[in-house]
């Protein structure tokens, strides 16, 4: 039976009770933190660094999953494992060498993920998929909180699922952007396990009702 992950954004998160935030959702039921990096160059947005990521980290024991929306990657890489990053991931554009950005994320002790954005090839997958512990596919494009899912990435999910089953490997199949209660259930069924869901949990009254309702829609895949 698939076990479902829900990883709340802290992209959406209230930054001036960001150590508050971050328990209360984990509290409310949060399977791991996402943590958005955007450097205002690969994508148009600045957010947060390393120095945030390490003064979360002994808030939380749930996995802190590092996205990297940056240019170049690798010295962020090394930086966010330091800082305490469990799972990092990054987008194929933003990497000159992906098997070696893979391989110095997995010197560090980290989980590797691989990110696509809505219009990114999987031509590159079939040639890392071994050694990936995370697929990303964004269902948004990269650089905003509070967008609208694009439904193509469905069949970019549904073709990703074939893959990683196909591999006989256990990697996550992570969708981020747009995700929501009334939109989670499709997602599952494409194949996804793993949903980013940054405004639809932060920005409700109760973070606890939003992830349970989420929960219940998943049940219904099964």
């Amino acid at each position: 039976m698939t076990r479902y992950l829900i990883a709340p954004s802290i992209l959406s998160a209230d930054f001036a009770q960001l150590g508050n935030e971050v328990r209360d959702v984990i509290a409310a039921g949060a399977d791991i933190i996402h943590f958005d990096v955007m450097d205002n160059h690969y994508v148009p947005n600045l957010t947060v660094g390393p120095m945030v990521c390490s003064a979360i980290r002994p808030l939380v024991k749930v996995p802190i999953d590092v996205h990297l929306m940056v240019k170049p990657v690798d010295s962020m890489v090394t930086a966010f494992a330091k800082a305490g990053a469990d799972i990092i991931s990054f987008h194929v554009e933003a990497s000159k060498h992906i098997d070696r950005t893979l391989q110095l994320i997995h010197s560090h002790g980290c989980k590797a993920g691989l990110v696509f954005n809505p219009a990114t090839p999987l031509s590159c997958l079939e040639h890392v998929i071994d050694r990936l512990d995370l697929i990303l596919i964004m269902s948004v494009n990269p650089g905003f909180g509070g967008q609208s899912f694009i439904p193509n990435a469905l069949k970019k999910i549904e073709t990703v699922r074939k893959m990683i089953d196909a591999s006989g490997r256990e990697i996550l199949l992570e969708v981020d952007g747009g995700i929501k209660t009334d939109n989670i259930a499709v997602v599952a069924k494409a194949g996804a396990d793993t949903f980013v869901s940054g405004s639809a949990i932060f920005n409700s009254p109760d973070y606890a009702a939003t992830i349970k309702a989420m929960r219940a829609q998943l049940e219904t895949v099964r």
